[in-house]
Parts: structure tokens; C-alpha cells; sequence
């Protein structure tokens, strides 16, 4: 009998996984993830992980399966928490969800579960697996989105490689989010109509700018609203359309725009360039302007955010990306690119973004990523998934 330890969160969908491996005739164990208890840096001034620890245990004795809880706050503060921090101090934009995936659940973690004799590792994300064996008899593991596409997850796993995946079960990612519930009624679990979890991983939901001001001093500084009709923008607008033409500059259709606070107004104050996002609108507390100000850049170093009026502003949109070569990760290292080829995906920059279409350059200075149509709110630090059909092939952190 081969034997599976299911991560289990104290939510409806590992708790189905559990069940439904139990059905399926694995020997199964559940462990639960404890990832914080630093009163140095308050995460959340509820205490989730508590309720949630509780319901996972009371899920477990339903099954009939063996339970206990696993303390990895010390590995979660280090390699995800201090991780954070940095990211925005540079002003960058870290996905804690990936990391946790690649740095927790399937490095630690599947590493403790293979050390209690486990064949496989299990999670309740919205996912799919296959493999396929090619003449000389290699295995290749295939991470494929979940039949549920509005909840499919496959974009939070794109850092695993192919051992990692090899060990991995998905058990729901065959089923629709209502039929999940469905079985957990069906079986009586506490968790059944337990609301969907948010905020970080195994964590709970975090109160982000409260968050960062632990670690981040408080720095004022001016917010610049930079015009649409700036003159900066003119050749960004001649290329879109044209993306994909040759004697175009791979640079010029990914470099970041760089602002200067006398390319614009000083409109307000804000507390720290660190604290924002490319995109965000909340927070900037700026009105009397005929539409909403955006954050289309922010310099960490001269602690400026630089802001533009609606969503339709060109500041939000490049017609591409770079990824560095340190940071390019490939799922299916049989698909790597040479350096001076090039091959089209369907790439997503954030969860639930609809896929977009996309040619990837491979360079010797990075993977440059150019898009069929100019994209909105690409911020450093992000991670670019792309794939082909179903399967996600690699994915990096945008520079």
C-alpha cells in the first residue's frame, strides 16, 4: 500500500483530498503546517493557524487517518517572511504563494514526509498531474490546470521541478470547487462550509502596509502624477502593434519606464515608496482628479511614487518583460531554450490573469518575454508562468 502524507490546512480542500485518497486505498497521514508564532513581527492579529490546526485534527479523526502538526516557523520566517521584507525594501513585488510552494510545501515539508516513509506528498490545490515515457524510457511529469478554471492554481506551483512533481498528488484537481464542497457534505466534515482561506500561505490573512511597517520604517515622500501625453510614452506607443518584428529592439520593447519628479506635479505625501505597488490605487489618499491615480512606479531610492490618472494611463502597460538569467526556471527542462531561439506560449504575470499570447526570446542576458498586446501593471518581483495548452512549462521572477 503506498503511502501518501496530505497537507492539510484545516480547509474544505485538503480536507477532501484526505478523503478522497482514503478512498482511492492509500495509507494516508495528515500534517499540518505550523508557519507562524513570532511575536517579533505580528503577521495577523487573529490567530488562524490556532482554529485552523483545531479543524484539520477533527477532519483527521473523521477519515480515521493519523494527524500531527509539523513547526516550520522558523524555516517560513527566513526563507519566506525575510523575503518579503527585502522585496519591498527594493521596491519590488515578492508572490509569497510561490515561494511558500517551492521553499515549504514541497522542500521542507516533502522532505519530512519522505522522511516517515511516504511514497507521495499530497495538497488540496486545483491542479492536475500527468506523465508520459519516451523511447529511452524517461519519465516526464506534466503540471496541468485544474478542470476548475476559475480556481485553477497550477500558476502558485511554477516553481517546482520535476522531482518535486514526481512526488506530488492533486486529488481534486478533476473537480469543479462546488463538487468539493459537495463531498465534504456528503461526508460530514467540519470543513464543508468553511470559507476559502486568504492571505499567505498557511498564515492567514495579513494586513500588508501594517505588516511591512514592523521591519519598514515610515519614510515621507512626494507622490508625482506623471500626464498621459508625456512625450516618454510616444515610442511605446509606436511599438505596440509591432512587437514581434525583428529589427525592433528586444530592450527598448521591456526596459521599465524611468521618471524623473520634474516629468510631472507633486500632488500629495505618502509614507514610504516601499509600502506601493505598480498598479495599486488604494492608498494613495490624493482627490479632486477626473479620474483615479494609479501607482505606475515607484523609486525606493529617492522614496517618490509615481502616479497616473486611470487605468487606460500608458504608464501601466509595457509590451514586454525580463526575465534574468539567474531566475529563469524551466518545469520541463526538455523544453529549454538555446541561447538565439525563441518559441510562442501563453503566459500569465499574476493568479487568475486570463493567459496571454506571447513570444519568449532566450539571450544571453535573460529571457525577454514580449506580448501580442501591451500589458497592464507588470511589477518587479512578480512571477511570468507560461504554458502550452493545459501545461505549465516554466516560469521565472520578472526583473
Amino acid at each position: 500500500m503506498k503511502r501518501v502524507v496530505v497537507g492539510m490546512s484545516g480547509g474544505v480542500d485538503s480536507s477532501v483530498a484526505a478523503h478522497l485518497l482514503v478512498e482511492q486505498g492509500y495509507e494516508v497521514i495528515g500534517l499540518f503546517m505550523k508557519n507562524w508564532h513570532d511575536d517579533s513581527v505580528v503577521i495577523s492579529r487573529e490567530c488562524p493557524w490556532v482554529e485552523d490546526s483545531n479543524d484539520a485534527l477533527i477532519v483527521a479523526q473523521k477519515l480515521g487517518i493519523p494527524f500531527q502538526t509539523i513547526d516550520l516557523s522558523k524555516e517560513y520566517k527566513e526563507r519566506i517572511v525575510d523575503y518579503m521584507f527585502h522585496e519591498y525594501e527594493q521596491g519590488r513585488t515578492p508572490n509569497p504563494d510561490v515561494l511558500c510552494n517551492r521553499e515549504i510545501k514541497f522542500d521542507i515539508f516533502l522532505k519530512t514526509a519522505l522522511k516517515l516513509g511516504a511514497d507521495f506528498v499530497a495538497t488540496g490545490h486545483y491542479c492536475r498531474k500527468a506523465e508520459s515515457v519516451n523511447e529511452q524510457g524517461q519519465t516526464t511529469y506534466h503540471l496541468l490546470a485544474g478542470k476548475d478554471q476559475n480556481k485553477d492554481q497550477s500558476y502558485f506551483l511554477c516553481q517546482l521541478n520535476q522531482f518535486q512533481l514526481s512526488k506530488a498528488l492533486f486529488p481534486i484537481g478533476d473537480l469543479e470547487k462546488a463538487a468539493v464542497r459537495k463531498i465534504a457534505r456528503e461526508q460530514d466534515l467540519i470543513t464543508a462550509d468553511k470559507k476559502d482561506s486568504q492571505g499567505l500561505c498557511f498564515v492567514g490573512k495579513v494586513r500588508l502596509p501594517e505588516f511591512l511597517q514592523q521591519k519598514l520604517q515610515p519614510k515621507k515622500g512626494q507622490i508625482v502624477e506623471i500626464p498621459a501625453d508625456a512625450a516618454m510614452y510616444e515610442p511605446m506607443m509606436a511599438l505596440a502593434g509591432y512587437a514581434h518584428n525583428s529589427h525592433l529592439s528586444l530592450q527598448a520593447l521591456t526596459d521599465a519606464y524611468q521618471y524623473q519628479a520634474t516629468d510631472g506635479t507633486v500632488v500629495g505625501t505618502h509614507p514610504g515608496a516601499h509600502y506601493f505597488t505598480i498598479g495599486q490605487r488604494k492608498g494613495l489618499n490624493v482627490g479632486g482628479t477626473p479620474k483615479p491615480l494609479f501607482v505606475i512606479a515607484t523609486n525606493t531610492e529617492e522614496n517618490i511614487v509615481y502616479t497616473g490618472q486611470g487605468d487606460d494611463h500608458p504608464g501601466l502597460y509595457r509590451n514586454g518583460l525580463l526575465i534574468h538569467p539567474r531566475e529563469v526556471h524551466w518545469l520541463r527542462e526538455d523544453l529549454r531554450l538555446a541561447i538565439g531561439t525563441s518559441a510562442r506560449y501563453k503566459v500569465r504575470i499574476r493568479y487568475r490573469q486570463p493567459l496571454e499570447d506571447a513570444v519568449l526570446y532566450q539571450e544571453a542576458e535573460g529571457l525577454y518575454m514580449i506580448f501580442d498586446r501591451p500589458q497592464k501593471s507588470i511589477a518587479p518581483g512578480q512571477f511570468a508562468a507560461w504554458y502550452l495548452e493545459e501545461e505549465l512549462i516554466g516560469s521565472g521572477v520578472i526583473g
